[in-house]
């Protein structure tokens, strides 16, 4: 007879405390958000930027959207649109940079918090950020296309809300789910393998567009047809279906879609009960010795100089054989590089130039050179003491670099060459290639300096909250840097073309090669007396995960 009033009281209790923790959760990611930005101005100038770009690229996005309204192929074109969407919600938080500052669940372990009321605060919380924002204002404007009259629109408000909690829903699922796997020393490795698909997939939607724009929209109906009934592109087809009067089709495909929110809620409560009361065992032979590696580590460092400029190399080199966020960065940019130009050459509709993008993706991992070091870069800048400290520890990371970037380069330019037949350009492009390198190294030197973010080594986020404006701004904005650093090379090469002299085309290499050493070189030396000097405030931005 006691037990009821007992039940009742913990009903109430857990009611009331639903209530109270989802404003508090709301309010945390706020503050964490807020307090980033508050730590320099740079850093607000970097976010301030970003989100104004995402909301300009939200806004054209949905007058275009709306602009399709009463077009024939409008529903295809949505409903493929939001497909993609959702695909990318589920996979790009683990695998790249961010701007999704949900609260990581692995860090509410020690407190007294039931799953059921967990999901509820931490779904509510992950809708605050400029991601879901840009994703309510696809979905609003797909509805706005697909909807008419006024069952349409009834359904549209309900499909973009749909579609909104799915996107979240799923992301975070996901994460939860494999939240393990990115954490764990050995586990996290198979994060590669998922890497190199998502990079081979983005290509594969690449070569889909220009075919695309050869064969018109109508090639793609069967696939939508398909796609319409995948939630929660299911949400906007049934604006579609409502529409055009087939009522029960419409019915069919929102009940499809609140059904795959309901169960993705309860897989991702599924994943954070197991997440917060079993124990993570994926680590425990991580401390056995390996022999193996130990042996390589020796054989390497043999090869490598002598004095801190070699230490400084074989720590780069194990970073990317031992951590697994670098070695999926390094994977991933080493298939992107070769994917693009070999896949547009099988195509018949690539270039050999194309082959410089092998040394640009593996330019960028120059960025942010002291981020991947993350709380342990503290004993590397007890290191530094002065600028020529500085110096020699940026040039063995870039040298560290260079050890696999000039032979990779190398090898993908003479296999584009050889599937285009264009020999007589082979030296030419080389040169652009290594000219290009060097003013990567040079700028990703300079914004490691300027631009430090943290790295974080737990969970699935790749950005610390508050810098992922920082992030985006410090890669994109070197890149677009060391492309105008390349601006003499090209208008070299463009000069020897539009003169009729592409005889001459392989001084390209000698002076491509000379350009990007002397640029590099210089580079280098400009952030280092900006390293020693900001060494507290680096140290400060990429321990902050």
């Amino acid at each position: 007879m006691t037990a009821a009033p007992s039940d009742a009281s913990g009903d109430a209790g857990t009611s009331a405390g639903t209530t109270a923790i989802t404003p508090v959760l709301v309010r945390l990611k706020l503050s964490l958000l807020r307090n980033g930005l508050r730590q320099s101005a740079g850093r607000r100038a970097a976010y301030i930027a970003s989100v104004a770009v995402a909301l300009l690229f939200a806004a054209l996005q949905l007058l275009g959207l709306v602009l399709l309204r009463g077009d024939r192929h409008a529903a295809t074109v949505c409903v493929l649109l939001v497909g993609v969407l959702a695909l990318g919600w589920a996979v790009m938080p683990l695998f790249f940079p961010s701007g999704d500052e949900t609260l990581d669940p692995t860090r509410l372990v020690m407190l007294p918090l039931r799953p059921r009321p967990l999901v509820r605060a931490l779904l509510v919380a992950s809708l605050v950020g400029i991601g879901p924002l840009f994703t309510l204002c696809l979905a609003a404007g797909a509805a706005i296309a697909l909807a008419h009259g006024v069952a349409g629109a009834v359904t549209g408000v309900l499909a973009t809300a749909l579609t909104l909690l799915l996107c979240v829903a799923v992301a975070r699922a996901f994460a939860a789910a494999n939240i393990r796997l990115l954490t764990s020393r050995k586990g996290r490795d198979l994060a590669v393998l998922s890497g190199l698909v998502i990079a081979v997939g983005a290509q594969a939607v690449n070569f889909g567009a220009q075919r695309l724009g050869s064969s018109g929209l109508g090639t793609l109906d069967p696939a939508a047809d398909v796609v319409r009934w995948l939630p929660p592109a299911a949400a906007l087809g049934a604006v579609d279906s409502v529409s055009e009067g087939a009522y029960g089709t419409g019915a069919a495909q929102l009940a499809l879609s609140a059904a795959a929110l309901v169960g993705l809620l309860a897989l991702w409560r599924r994943s954070l009960t197991r997440l917060m009361t079993a124990p993570d065992g994926s680590t425990l032979g991580a401390a056995e010795p390996e022999r193996g590696a130990s042996r390589a580590s020796g054989a390497l460092g043999a090869l490598l100089p002598a004095g801190r400029t070699g230490t400084v190399m074989e720590r780069g080199l194990r970073y990317v054989r031992r951590d697994p966020k670098t070695k999926a960065a390094w994977v991933t940019s080493l298939a992107i590089g070769l994917i693009v130009p070999v896949f547009n050459a099988l195509q018949g509709t690539g270039s050999v130039y194309l082959a410089c993008f092998a040394a640009g993706m593996l330019g960028v991992l120059m960025y942010n050179q002291f981020g991947q070091d993350t709380s342990a870069f503290w004993m590397v800048a007890m290191t530094i003491s002065t600028t020529r400290d500085a110096y020699v520890e940026l040039r063995g990371r870039a040298l560290a670099l260079l050890l696999v970037t000039v032979p990779y380069a190398v090898l993908v330019c003479v296999l584009t060459t050889a599937m285009l037949g264009d020999w007589p350009v082979l030296a030419e492009v080389v040169g652009l290639s290594f000219a290009l390198l060097g003013a990567m190294l040079a700028t990703g030197a300079w914004t490691s300096a300027r631009f430090p973010y943290s790295i974080p080594q737990e969970g699935y986020k790749n950005v610390a909250p508050g810098q992922a404006g920082l992030a985006w701004i410090s890669i994109f904005g070197g890149m677009v840097a060391g492309a105008l650093v390349c601006a003499p090379v090209l208008a070299l090469t463009v000069w020897l073309h539009a003169a009729d002299t592409a005889a001459w085309s392989w001084v390209l290499l000698p002076v491509g090669t000379a350009y990007g050493y002397g640029v590099a070189e210089l580079g280098i030396r400009m952030a280092a007396p900006r390293v020693a000097r900001r060494l507290p405030e680096i140290l400060s931005a990429v321990s902050k995960g």
